[in-house]
């Protein structure tokens, strides 16, 4: 079965920088593309990145346009974001999830890690 396994979240001040893993199994990972989400606290899921099979087409939401860079390594069927100039709004659990194989488009339904927590505060 699918499996999505986040690791690299922690405590940063603002203005820090984490950079963010996703091991992915059980399915043809480049197949698919791939998104991060992350839930702010009280907040709802948010759409934050996605990136293309072969890694050429990524997408940001507007809020961390210049900050966040997603990549994959294929050969290693894992996702990465690497966040920069963190923000205390940027306060989240953050998961990567499995999207389609052609569309980049990205629904809350779709299979998702058990996330890690990213906070930022002085």
């Amino acid at each position: 079965q699918v499996q999505l396994v986040e690791s690299g979240g922690g405590l940063v001040q603002p203005g820090g920088s984490l950079r963010l893993s996703c091991a992915a199994s059980g399915f043809t990972f480049t197949s698919y593309w791939m998104h991060w989400v992350r839930q702010a606290p009280g907040k709802g899921l948010e759409w934050v990145s996605g990136i293309s099979r072969g890694g050429i087409s990524k997408n940001y939401v507007d809020s961390v346009k210049g900050r966040f860079t997603v990549s994959r390594d294929n050969a290693k069927n894992t996702l990465y974001l690497q966040i920069n100039s963190l923000k205390p709004e940027d306060t989240a659990v953050y998961f990567c999830a499995k999207g389609l194989t052609i569309s980049p488009t990205w629904d809350p339904d779709y299979e998702r890690g058990q996330g890690t927590q990213v906070t930022v505060s002085s």
